[in-house]
Order: C-alpha cells, then structure tokens, then sequence
C-alpha cells in the first residue's frame, strides 16, 4: 500500500468522526471523489429527473471523468482535512 492509500484510508474513517453535517456540496465532492477513486469513470443510466439525489450524486460523480484514481484521492482526502480543520 502506498502513502496515498494510507492516506485515503484514514480519511474514510475519519469522516465518520465529523461532529457536524458537511455541507450538500461537500457531502457531494465526498461522494464523487470517492467513487472515481475506487470505480473510475461513472457508469450506467442518469438516473431519471425525480431521482433528485440519485441524479445530483451521478451528475458530481460524471464531472470527474478522466480524472486519474490518485487525483480523486488526494482531493477526497483534502476535502476531509478541511472539514476536520472546520469541525
């Protein structure tokens, strides 16, 4: 395991420390980041127009695209520092 991966392990459990609710659009970078790092490219149908959350996290998720799996980590990781830092 690399130090990135340490890394992004430790920020997986330390996001479930935070003491408050991030925010709709960190909970999205979340999501998104960490999907392209461990999935890569999102795959499958948009979700449909009533599947509000659903289609939010899919359409932050698809934003990523092409981006490398260690990119997506490093920022996963950043936005958890940052929350952390703001907790």
């Amino acid at each position: 395991m690399s130090e990135l991966d340490d890394k992004f392990a430790f920020a997986q459990e330390d996001v479930k420390k935070l003491t408050t609710k991030p925010s709709n659009e960190d909970l999205l970078a979340l999501y998104a980041t960490f999907k392209q790092a461990t999935k890569g490219d999102a795959v499958g149908k948009r979700p449909g127009r009533l599947d509000f959350v659903g289609r939010a996290k899919f359409d932050a998720w698809a934003a990523l695209a092409g981006t490398p799996a260690d990119d997506a980590k490093d920022k996963y990781v950043a936005t958890v520092a940052r929350l952390r830092a703001g907790a």
